[in-house]
C-alpha cells in the first residue's frame, strides 16, 4: 500500500524499506520530518516554500555496498532521492521537495588516509572530527565552514564554496583545494566514478543533483597555533579598512577576516565584557607568532584589540570559536534572538573600497546592517557582504537588492532554492550533462534545478553543446 508521508509519491514505502534490508532505515514521522530540514528558515521566503516539504523514508548506509543498495532500489522503484549530510545548508539543498528517500550519509564517515598535504575521507565524515584528526598529525583543512561542528565533508563539497581559510587559500573550487572525489551513479547497477583535476567541478557545488559523492580527497596545510582575535573600531569604514589591510598583509598570516556592524554585535551576548560595546568588530584568526604585527596593524587602523585567545583559552572562558561570529553563523546569532531577521549575499566591487562601502550604508537604510567577509579569488583579495536584513516583506527585500546593484554591488539571491540561483545564477550545463550520465531517470534532487526539465530528454553530449563558449571550464 502507499504509505507516503510526503503525500507526493505513490510508492509502497514499507515494501521499499524491506527491499533495502540490511540497510538501517527510519520511518518514524517526527524523525523523518526533522531530517527533511536544513537551515532554509534563515529566509522567510524559503521558509514559506519549504517548511511543509518532507521525505518518506530515511536510509543510513554504512558502506559502499549499502549506498549502492539504496540507489539500486531507488532506481527500481523510481523513488526521488535527496542526499543529506549535517543539514547545514541555507537554501533547502537537503529538503526533499519531491518527497522520497532521504539518503543520510552521516554513518558513512571514516577517515581513510592522512598524508603530506592531503586527507581522504568518506563523504559523511564530520568536519570537526576530520580537523581534530589532522591537527594531531600537524595538519589542518585548507578551507572549512563555520558549521564544522555539524557539517560533513560531502555536504561541504556538494553545496559549499568558501569558508574559514578562504582568505588565505582561495575558494573551494580553486585548483588543488579538492584533489579528487568519487561519486556513485543512480542506475540499475550503481557504479563509482573518479573525478580529478578540472573534472572535479562537474560534481562540486551541484547540490547532489548529479551523483552521490562517496569519497573526497582534500588539500591540507600545516597546522598553526591560531589565535582568535577581536578588534573594535569607532566607524564601520575604519573596521572594513582594517579588514582589507589584514587580508592583504605580508606581515600577518590569517585564515579568517570578518567585519561586523556594531548593531549586530549587540546580539552576541557571550562577548559581553570581552569587547567594547557599541563598536564595530573585526573577527580574525592569526598565528601566535604574528600577534605583535597584528596588534600594530590594528593600531595603525585606529582600532583596539579587545580579545586574543587560543582555542584552549576560549574554551576555559566558556567562549565559542571566534569563527562562530563569522559567515552565516553571524546570521544565526541574530536569529537566535529575533526570527524577523534574514540576510543577503552581496559581492563588493573589486578592489574593495572602504569609502564606497561606507557611502552605501545610508542609502540602504536602518533595516540593513553590514557584515563583510574577505577571501582570495583569482589571486586577488575580494569581499562580500552578508548583511542582516530586518525583514518586512519581499518588495522591501528586492528594493534593498536594487540599491546594492545600482551602486555596482552584485547580489546573489539567498532566497531561492534552485541551484541556478544564488552564486551560480545561470544553468551549469556541465552539471546537467553529468546528471544525465549519472542519474538518467532524474531521481536526484531534480526539483532544485529549473533547467533540468528543459534538457532531461537530451543526451549528455547534446546538453554539453549548450555550454556557452565563454564558460569557465
Amino acid at each position: 500500500m502507499n504509505t507516503s508521508l510526503s503525500g507526493k509519491t505513490v510508492i509502497d514505502w514499507e515494501a521499499f524499506a524491506c527491499a533495502l534490508d540490511p540497510v538501517e532505515t527510519i520511518s518514524e514521522t517526527s524523525t523523518v520530518k526533522r531530517r527533511s530540514r536544513d537551515f532554509f528558515w534563515y529566509s522567510p521566503i524559503l521558509n514559506a516554500q519549504l517548511k511543509r516539504s518532507f521525505g518518506d523514508l530515511v536510509a543510513l548506509p554504512q558502506s559502499i555496498d549499502e549506498i549502492a543498495q539504496c540507489l539500486r532500489v531507488a532506481h527500481a522503484f523510481d523513488a526521488p532521492i535527496t542526499i543529506r549530510g549535517g543539514g547545514t545548508g541555507n537554501y533547502g539543498q537537503a529538503v526533499p521537495m519531491d518527497g522520497g528517500l532521504i539518503l543520510d550519509m552521516t554513518a558513512f564517515s571514516d577517515i581513510l588516509d592522512i598524508g603530506d598535504g592531503f586527507v581522504t575521507v568518506q563523504a559523511g565524515a564530520n568536519i570537526k572530527e576530520v580537523n581534530e584528526a589532522l591537527n594531531a598529525k600537524g595538519w589542518e583543512l585548507a578551507i572549512f565552514p563555520s558549521t564544522q561542528d555539524i557539517a560533513t565533508i560531502g555536504g561541504f563539497v556538494g553545496g559549499g564554496s568558501s569558508g574559514i581559510g578562504s582568505v588565505a587559500n582561495g575558494m573551494l573550487r580553486d585548483p588543488g583545494n579538492i584533489l579528487s572525489l568519487r561519486a556513485m551513479s543512480v542506475t540499475a547497477a550503481p557504479e563509482e566514478h573518479l573525478f580529478e583535476g578540472d573534472a572535479i567541478n562537474h560534481m562540486h557545488h551541484a547540490w547532489g543533483l548529479n551523483g552521490v559523492i562517496t569519497e573526497v580527497t582534500l588539500r591540507t596545510v600545516p597546522h598553526r597555533d591560531w589565535i582568535g582575535c577581536m578588534a573594535t573600531f569607532d566607524s564601520y569604514e575604519e573596521c572594513f579598512s582594517a579588514g582589507y589591510a589584514l587580508a592583504q598583509s605580508a606581515e600577518v598570516g590569517r585564515k579568517l577576516v570578518s567585519t561586523v556592524d556594531a548593531r549586530i554585535c549587540a546580539y552576541f551576548p557571550k562577548l559581553e565584557g570581552h569587547i567594547r560595546p557599541e563598536k564595530h568588530l573585526m573577527v580574525s584568526l592569526v598565528p601566535r607568532e604574528d600577534l605583535d604585527a597584528y596588534r600594530s596593524l590594528v593600531a595603525m587602523q585606529s582600532g583596539s584589540v579587545d580579545l586574543a585567545m587560543s582555542e584552549a583559552e576560549l574554551a576555559a572562558a566558556k567562549l565559542p570559536h571566534v569563527f562562530e561570529f563569522s559567515y552565516n553563523h553571524t546570521t544565526l546569532q541574530v536569529l537566535k534572538a529575533d526570527r524577523s531577521a534574514t540576510y543577503l549575499q552581496v559581492g563588493v566591487p573589486t578592489p574593495p573600497d572602504p569609502a564606497k562601502v561606507a557611502a552605501l550604508a545610508p542609502k540602504l537604510g536602518d533595516d540593513v546592517w553590514m557584515h563583510h567577509e574577505f577571501a582570495l579569488l583569482n589571486k586577488e583579495i575580494v569581499s562580500f557582504d552578508l548583511p542582516i536584513i530586518w525583514f518586512t516583506d519581499e518588495p522591501r527585500l528586492r528594493e534593498i537588492e536594487a540599491i546594492y546593484e545600482k551602486d555596482g554591488f552584485a547580489v546573489y539571491d539567498a532566497h531561492i532554492c534552485m541551484v541556478e540561483g544564488g552564486g551560480l545564477k545561470n544553468a551549469d550545463y556541465r552539471h546537467l550533462a553529468w546528471k544525465k550520465r549519472m542519474d538518467p531517470k532524474g531521481l536526484l534532487n531534480s526539483a532544485k534545478s529549473r533547467e533540468w526539465k528543459n534538457v532531461a530528454h537530451l543526451s549528455p553530449e547534446q546538453i554539453e553543446e549548450l555550454i556557452p563558449e565563454d564558460a569557465d571550464v
